[in-house]
C-alpha cells in the first residue's frame, strides 16, 4: 500500500492515539521504512475513502461471489442495500469477491 501524502507533514494536525505495544510492534514490522504512522495514515484515508456516504450502498451484487443460509445472532445491517435486519432474522452471509463476510438480507440476492 503506497503512502498517499495529502500534505506535508508540517501541515498535518497532531493527534494522539493510543496502541497495545504488541500492535504499535506489529505494525512497525508491516511498515518496515515506510513507518507505522505513515501505514495509520494510509489505512485511516482508505477506510474514509472507501466508506459509503448515507443513502449510498457499499456493495454491488456484483461483488458477491458466494452466499449461505444464516441466523442473524444479533442486529445486522444488509451490506447492499443497508436495510436493518434484526436479532433472530433469517439472513444471508455473502463472500466478498475481497474475501470478507458480510451480511446479507434473504430478499436480495
Amino acid at each position: 500500500m503506497p503512502t498517499l501524502t495529502r500534505v506535508s507533514t508540517t501541515e498535518m494536525e497532531v493527534t494522539s492515539i493510543r496502541l497495545e505495544r504488541s500492535l504499535k510492534e506489529k505494525l512497525k514490522a508491516l511498515a518496515g521504512s515506510r513507518g507505522y504512522q505513515a501505514l495509520i495514515r494510509d489505512v485511516l484515508w482508505q477506510y474514509v475513502e472507501h466508506s459509503p456516504t448515507e443513502g449510498e450502498t457499499q456493495l454491488q451484487p456484483s461483488d458477491i461471489c458466494a452466499s449461505f443460509g444464516a441466523v442473524a445472532e444479533q442486529d445486522q445491517v444488509c451490506a447492499l442495500t443497508g436495510q436493518p435486519i434484526p436479532l433472530h432474522a433469517p439472513m444471508r452471509l455473502g463472500l466478498t469477491t475481497q474475501g470478507r463476510l458480510v451480511p446479507l438480507s434473504v430478499d436480495n440476492l
